[in-house]
């Protein structure tokens, strides 16, 4: 598997984003939250992903803009695990909810739980 974050695997679409906070669930692993719902997409990728930090918590546009760019490493080092284990298409939302900045290895040992705790989560749903 390449590890990749290209184009059609960034969450895009409004409509998409509005109905994934609307009606979709969430999973917190301290400081970042997940929140996704099962949908379908015309292309053929399995899920899209989008990441997003809070101006509230982030006054300055590089802080969030630095958090941004360490969700967006982390889960493109990590998909693997949600592509890997799961065969329905979802639409994520990483965010980041900690008020204090972060380094590299916090970010991607929280994203591999996070990612884990879904696959968990989203299979557990697929049998009940």
């Amino acid at each position: 598997m390449k590890f990749t974050f290209n184009k059609k695997e960034k969450l895009k679409s409004e409509k998409l984003i509005a109905q994934l906070f609307a009606e979709g669930q969430s999973i917190v692993v301290y400081p970042l939250r997940l929140v996704y719902l099962e949908t379908t997409f015309e292309d053929a990728v399995r899920v899209k992903a989008g990441v997003s930090v809070s101006k509230r918590n982030f006054k300055n546009a590089v802080d969030r803009n630095r958090i941004k760019r360490l969700l967006r490493e982390a889960y493109r080092l990590q998909k693997e695990i949600v592509f890997n284990n799961s065969s329905k298409q979802y639409a994520l939302m990483i965010l980041y909810v900690g008020k204090d900045g972060t380094d590299f290895e916090a970010v991607k040992m929280k994203m591999s739980n996070l990612l884990e705790k879904f696959v968990k989560d989203s299979s557990k749903n697929n049998y009940s």
